[in-house]
C-alpha cells in the first residue's frame, strides 16, 4: 500500500450531522463552487478573468505564473455545465469508492499526480510548441474513474458492463475523437492521466494481480547478494487452522475498525485464504 495507512486514513474527513465528509465531497465541493463564481463572473462581463488560470505554457515560461499548473482544472466555462454536472455525478460516485479502498492520503497523492503531471507535460512541450487548456479536469476525473475500473474491473455498471469494458470503451472513443480533430495535446492529456491512474493503482497493490507487472517489478527490484537455500523438508498440505491463523488478525481488525480499514495488501490475503478454504470445501 502507498505511504502508512492507518484505521483513521479510510474514515471521513468531518462529519455534518449524519453525512459524512470525505475528501471526494470536498473536491466535488471544490469544483462546483467555482463554476459559480465563474459564471458569476462571466455574466459581470469579467469572464477575462479566468484566463489568468487556464494553462498557458507561454505564461508560465514568460511570465512565471506556476498557479496556472493546478488551477486549469477549475476552470468551468458556463457553456459546460451541464457536462460539469454530470461529470461531478462520476467523480462522487467513483471517487469515493477509490478514496475508501486505497485510504485518503494515497487518494490525495493520486488526485495530485493526475492534476499536475499532464500540464507539467504540456508545459515541458511549450518549450517547441505553445500548448494550453481551456478546461481540464475532464481528463482528471476520466483518470479517478480508471482507477475505479482497476481496483474493480468486474464491477457491473451501466447495462451490466463491467467497469473494466466501460473504461476501455470510454478510452476508445475519447481517442477517435481527439485523432479527428488533430488534438494532439488533448491527446498528451488523457493517455497520461489513464497511464498514472493505472500505474498508481498497480504500484499501490490495490489493483489485480498481473503476471508481468509483478515480473517487471521483481526485475527492477534490488537483488540480495547471497541465495539462501532451504532445508528440504516433507512438504504437507496446509491444515485448515494455518488458514484460521494467518488471518486471525485480519479479522480483528475487521470487527475493530471495520472492512474499510483493511489495507489492499489484507484485502488480497484476505480473499486467498477465503479461496483455499472454499477448494477444501470442494
Amino acid at each position: 500500500m502507498f505511504g502508512v495507512t492507518t484505521s483513521d486514513d479510510y474514515r471521513p474527513v468531518a462529519w455534518m450531522g449524519r453525512y459524512p465528509v470525505d475528501v471526494t465531497t470536498m473536491l466535488v465541493g471544490s469544483h462546483v463552487a467555482m463554476a459559480i463564481v465563474a459564471a458569476l463572473l462571466y455574466a459581470a462581463g469579467a469572464s477575462s478573468v479566468l484566463t489568468y488560470l487556464q494553462l498557458d505554457s507561454a505564461a508560465v515560461w514568460s511570465g512565471g505564473q506556476v498557479w496556472r499548473i493546478v488551477t486549469y482544472a477549475f476552470v468551468h466555462w458556463p457553456s459546460s455545465l451541464l457536462w460539469l454536472a454530470i461529470e461531478m455525478y462520476l467523480l462522487f460516485v467513483f471517487g469515493r469508492e477509490v478514496e475508501r479502498f486505497i485510504g485518503r492520503r494515497a487518494y490525495i497523492v493520486l488526485y495530485l499526480i493526475l492534476l499536475v503531471t499532464p500540464a507539467l507535460l504540456l508545459t515541458i512541450w511549450g518549450l517547441w510548441q505553445r500548448s494550453a487548456i481551456d478546461e481540464g479536469s475532464r481528463a482528471l476525473h476520466f483518470g479517478i474513474f480508471v482507477a475505479f475500473a482497476t481496483i474493480y474491473p468486474r464491477a457491473e455498471l451501466f447495462l451490466r458492463i463491467m467497469a473494466k469494458w466501460v473504461a476501455l470503451i470510454l478510452a476508445a472513443v475519447y481517442t477517435l475523437q481527439l485523432l479527428a480533430y488533430h488534438a494532439w495535446s488533448d491527446l498528451v492529456v488523457v493517455w497520461t492521466s489513464i497511464g498514472a491512474a493505472f500505474l498508481f493503482i498497480e504500484w499501490s497493490g490495490a489493483g489485480p494481480e498481473l503476471a508481468w507487472w509483478d515480473a517487471l517489478k521483481t526485475r527492477f527490484a534490488p537483488k540480495p547478494k547471497y541465495r539462501v537455500v532451504p532445508k528440504m523438508r516433507p512438504t504437507r498440505p496446509a491444515e485448515s487452522d494455518d488458514v484460521y491463523t494467518s488471518i486471525d488478525p485480519i479479522l480483528d481488525k475487521i470487527s475493530k475498525f471495520g472492512i474499510g480499514s483493511l489495507t489492499a495488501s489484507e484485502r488480497r490475503q484476505l480473499n486467498r485464504e477465503r479461496e483455499r478454504l472454499l477448494k477444501k470445501v470442494d
